[in-house]
């Protein structure tokens, strides 16, 4: 059979207005007419000798495997056409590994519904006047166990469906909504639409769903490239393309002809499903084609359902799949993944030959589309590839990148970085003739000194006795060369060291909480386990890292190394002191702990500094990790390892930690590129190896950078007005970092917001929470700017929060906000 012959089987066994009522469109019907049209137009390019085999139709959508990127769309009572209604849909979704979209306008209850499923089930909402009944609707459903809701966002009001009208369409008596209470129970759908439906929706909407619900949230109903990407400034997880099966607004195009600018729009940042005359297997294909994840399949689903209950939907749905096999098979496809824009072949004009991406699930920020999927080729799928690749901690700087250029103009107080204004091109030049006039003056060679900046050199580094010198004048920091590694920056030497040390799946990586992402970023590649210690208010307490270590010994497992940066840390702007710094290097010896310290910040500060941690170190606990990029200049990408520990072997021979390091190194860069170690060089050169000298007007500028963004945040929000506000921040003493807290959640749709209606971005502190965390409070980085920015950047920044606060407390939406 084919889908048309279940419709014309299932027109005989339902009553004429209840056939007009599922299967009518809006005014003349001519969008629903255009919706099936639309397939009619495509034509699916052959290949023939592909070698791929058996096509894989499997797909994951929010992380959830299915069995084929077709799910069942949400219809309004089932219950219209069999008494079982969606309970029999689910048994035959989950015998096909498919998922179902439950419509508020359920004919049964969505615990009778998630009794009967085995594949997920998504809630489709509909958004009342009452929103009590809507949050009741959402926790009922939550609760019964459905995964994702999906907002129908086209309907402020039912379009005039003149094949109702005509019949007087009543529900009959044994078809209610199961799911609302009593006074949803109208007989007819038109006048309960008038109702209850709430026409004054607007993209805050989003927030609300996300502060009543968990789950994930998709809008349903966009038509548009501009409405697309509206929903992913909301923050949506994914956008349905649709219509509403031609049922709302009669003459809009069909849901295929807009596909291409809506996936244009989305660029992979929200999964992208299509609603709206799918009626073949080789239509799901076409929709893949054109930037599609996935289809839903509905008026379809009512046809099986009519024709022999859930027997008659999987009917249906192994039809669509098995014309979906025989249609990948015949174009050449191997996997869904593999389904681009090659394989439309749409006559020239039509909507529907548009480019489409060729890869759904591009990152946000990516650059370029990628390549087409050449037919026969390898094609990698994502759940195969390690873990990192899908963690959110991998995307938040590809987040921050994006939301950067899409608002030029905006001032940011979001990227770490030294002020540009201190640079002088000319100096790097300088810096390379003097430390090749440094290798002459040495003995070397002009044949020596050619091999030295042009060749690999020692993978420990080459420039390890100037950093030794540098350390010992500026930090008291003295240890042999032979303990440094040079690294391709510290984030290498973060890797190299977490490498060395963690041999056993039982160890653990204690982390200071809110920390450096660089750092929990390397543990996930290396699938360590990290343990967070929550930093206080005056920084961090090594009673709390005691703790912790105990907790975990008695979990079975070895606390093996704590990481923190104890000068104006990344991301919070604290600093240890003396005593807390002594502490904890009493409580590693008692404990067997090692501490990596990172501290990039305390050179390029003003004022004296506490001692390092390392300097401190009479048992060679510390592993002490360093960058020349905020100290020096970044681009040099030049950094070390301090790791004097020795290490002996089961025959009592004996190496130090940085011997190890350096044969790991060998495996990863080889060696850290001459040319940036002979910049560096150059520039210790310079100043004698005070890098304090060398930074004193950084440190200066700095300082008063520091000093200017906290009189702005006092001069824009006194104190009188913050304590109204619930709003407060610290006061570092250096670095380029403090930490605001504020009465709002302060994530990506505020950063959104706030950069959209306010010009100015910042970075959510939940950003640097291994854990959950850091909800209400951002961090400003005032590096970067100079005076003038920083007083217009926080003159902005004091708008935003103000508006957020009054946003939170019940205050209107701002005009034009994406919420």
């Amino acid at each position: 059979m084919s889908l048309e012959e279940y419709a014309e089987a299932a027109r005989a066994r339902v009553e004429p207005a209840v056939w007009d009522f599922i299967e009518g469109g809006a005014g003349q019907e001519r969008t629903l007419t255009a919706n099936r049209l639309a397939f009619d137009r495509v034509r699916l390019r052959t290949r023939v000798l592909t070698g791929c085999g058996a096509p894989d139709l499997a797909t994951t959508v929010l992380g959830r495997t299915w069995a084929a990127p077709v799910a069942v769309a949400p219809v309004a009572y089932h219950t219209l056409v069999h008494p079982d209604g969606e309970t029999a849909t689910a048994r035959a979704a989950g015998a096909a590994g498919l998922p179902l979209v439950v419509s508020t306008f359920a004919g049964r209850t969505f615990e009778d519904i998630a009794a009967a499923a085995s594949s997920p089930l998504w809630l489709q909402v509909y958004c009342f006047r009452d929103r009590e009944t809507t949050r009741r609707v959402v926790e009922r459903a939550e609760r019964a166990g459905f995964e994702a809701l999906v907002l129908t966002v086209d309907t402020p009001r039912l379009g005039r469906r003149l094949r109702d009208l005509r019949n007087g369409f009543r529900l009959p008596d044994h078809v209610r909504p199961a799911n609302l209470p009593a006074e949803h129970a109208d007989a007819s759908p038109a006048d309960h639409g008038r109702t209850h439906l709430d026409p004054g929706l607007d993209w805050s909407v989003i927030s609300w769903l996300r502060s009543i619900s968990r789950l994930p949230v998709l809008v349903k109903g966009v038509m548009t490239a501009e409405d697309a990407d509206a929903a992913v400034v909301a923050g949506v997880d994914g956008v349905v393309v649709s219509n509403h099966g031609g049922r709302q607004l009669d003459g809009v195009p069909a849901s295929l002809d807009v596909l291409p600018e809506v996936a244009a729009a989305v660029r992979g940042r929200a999964a992208l499903l299509l609603d709206g005359g799918v009626r073949r297997g080789g239509d799901v294909l076409a929709a893949l084609a054109l930037g599609a994840d996935a289809v839903l399949l509905g008026r379809p689903v009512l046809h099986g359902l009519a024709v022999a209950g859930d027997e008659g939907v999987a009917g249906v749905l192994d039809l669509v799949t098995e014309e979906l096999a025989d249609a990948m098979a015949l174009t050449g496809t191997p996997s869904v993944a593999a389904a681009g824009a090659a394989l439309s072949a749409a006559p020239a004009g039509t909507a529907a030959s548009a480019a489409a991406p060729a890869h759904r699930t591009a990152p946000a920020s990516a650059p370029a589309p990628v390549p087409a999927a050449v037919p026969g080729a390898a094609v990698l799928r994502k759940e195969e590839l390690h873990g990192s690749v899908s963690d959110p901690l991998l995307d938040t700087m590809n987040f921050l990148n994006e939301i950067t250029g899409r608002f030029p103009d905006a001032v940011s107080f979001a990227p770490g970085r030294p002020y540009e204004g201190l640079f002088d091109t000319e100096e790097i030049f300088g810096h390379l003739r003097r430390y090749v006039d440094h290798l002459a003056a040495r003995g070397a060679s002009p044949g020596e000194i050619r091999t030295t900046m042009y060749q690999y050199g020692p993978t420990a580094g080459q420039i390890r006795e100037l950093i030794a010198d540098s350390l010992r004048a500026d930090e008291g920091i003295d240890v042999p060369p032979e303990s440094i590694v040079v690294t391709v920056g510290a984030q290498e030497a973060m890797l190299l060291t977490l490498r060395a040390l963690f041999a056993d799946p039982r160890d653990v990586l204690l982390v200071v909480s809110p920390c450096y992402v660089g750092i929990t970023g390397a543990a996930r590649l290396l699938d360590l386990r990290v343990r967070s210690v929550e930093e206080r208010e005056a920084g961090l307490d090594p009673a709390d890292v005691a703790a912790a270590v105990r907790a975990e010994r008695a979990a079975g497992r070895r606390p093996r190394a704590l990481y923190v940066v104890p000068d104006h840390s990344n991301p919070s702007g604290s600093t240890m002191t003396r005593r807390a710094r002594e502490e904890l290097l009493d409580l590693a010896a008692r404990h067997d702990l090692l501490i990596i310290e990172d501290s990039p910040y305390r050179l390029v500060s003003p004022g004296p500094q506490e001692p390092t941690l390392k300097s401190l170190d009479r048992e060679r606990r510390v592993v002490h990790l360093g960058s020349f990029a905020k100290s020096v200049f970044p681009g040099a990408r030049v950094g070390f390892a301090v790791a004097d520990q020795p290490v002996r072997d089961a025959t009592g021979s004996g190496s130090l930690l940085a011997d190890e390091l350096a044969k790991i190194k060998s495996m990863v860069t080889v060696n850290t590129p001459a040319l940036s170690q002979a910049a560096v060089a150059g520039a210790l050169l310079a100043s004698g190896g005070r890098l304090t000298e060398l930074n004193a007007l950084p440190a200066k500028h700095y300082g008063e950078a520091l000093r200017e963004t906290l009189d702005q945040l006092d001069r824009r929000l006194p104190e009188d007005r913050r304590r109204a506000l619930g709003v407060d921040w610290n006061r570092p003493s250096g670095g380029f970092f403090l930490t605001v807290r504020v009465p709002f959640p302060a994530g990506n749709d505020a950063l959104l917001r706030s950069a959209r209606n306010h010009g100015v971005i910042w970075t959510p502190m939940s950003y640097f929470y291994p854990e959950e965390g850091g909800d209400r409070s951002l961090r400003l980085s005032f590096s970067y700017l100079g005076q003038e920015e920083i007083r217009e950047g926080i003159a902005r920044f004091a708008a935003f929060v103000e508006a957020e606060a009054a946003r939170a407390a019940g205050g209107t939406t701002e005009a034009g906000g994406a919420a």
